[in-house]
């Protein structure tokens, strides 16, 4: 009589895409899409104006986590706790991911530093550039820094969900390979920040990479989204002070 093979001898079971794909391709364009209409950057921006461009991006990238949601439902293949990579068990669980994520962030500071050198972005005309760029969109001020706050724990969750959960799925499904996946993501990661210039996206795709090695690592997302609060909000704070010391301290 005829009996079934063992699932061992089957070999591994045939991944799975997390959404359909046009839903995927349509997240992609839209990111893009959005990232080249703001490729000018943020000028000249008052503090109302500010104050509105943080909470419309709040709005944004929590309907991207929705839309996510909703394609996930539509597959049935995954779940948004699937993405992230469950939950913490016991007290230990959350305080190793801190300290991964402390680890983490000392790493990728170092890295993307020597990147920066690498990309010619010490000198003066990159600090010009980017304080044209960016220097009117940063928090000025007890509430403006607050709403940034805001603006930091929503990237930190729902980018680390948009790029490393949902993308590096998708792509690694669609490439065959965890290296493709991560790649994938962090040129769609860099690309999406066309605001910055183009060396900055060419670094953030970098810290893109990055993240997507601690994701292979450690099969969660939390120790990422821990390290992308921090930057952001470390950015944000000191990154109007930085940009100014930074002009006034170059050569004439």
């Amino acid at each position: 009589m005829a009996t079934s093979l063992p699932s061992a001898e089957m070999g591994p079971p045939t991944p799975h895409y997390v959404a359909p794909w046009w839903h995927t391709v349509f997240l992609v364009l839209f990111l893009l899409g959005f990232s080249a209409l703001g490729s000018a950057g943020h000028q000249g921006l008052d503090h109302s104006l500010r104050m509105k461009l943080y909470l419309s991006t709040v709005v944004m990238e929590w309907l991207m986590v929705l839309f996510i949601i909703w394609g996930l439902r539509r597959n049935r293949t995954a779940t948004l706790r699937d993405l992230i990579g469950g939950r913490w068990n016991k007290p230990e669980d959350f305080l190793i991911d801190v300290a991964v994520a402390f680890g983490f962030w000392i790493v990728a500071a170092l890295v993307l530093a020597a990147a920066g050198y690498a990309l010619g972005m010490s000198n003066m005309s990159h600090v010009k550039d980017m304080e044209d760029r960016i220097g009117s969109m940063l928090p000025d001020g007890r509430i403006e820094i607050l709403t940034w706050l805001l603006l930091c724990v929503t990237a930190g969750f729902c980018e680390e969900v948009i790029f490393r959960g949902y993308f590096q799925r998708q792509f690694t499904t669609l490439t065959k390979s965890a290296w493709g996946g991560i790649i994938a993501q962090a040129v769609i990661f860099g690309g999406s920040h066309a605001y910055e210039g183009w060396k900055q996206m060419v670094r953030i795709a970098v810290f893109g990479f990055l993240f997507g090695l601690l994701v292979l690592w450690r099969k969660s997302l939390r120790p990422g989204m821990m390290a992308h609060f921090a930057q952001d909000s470390v950015a944000g704070v000191l990154g109007r002070w930085a940009l100014k010391h930074a002009a006034a301290a170059m050569p004439k």
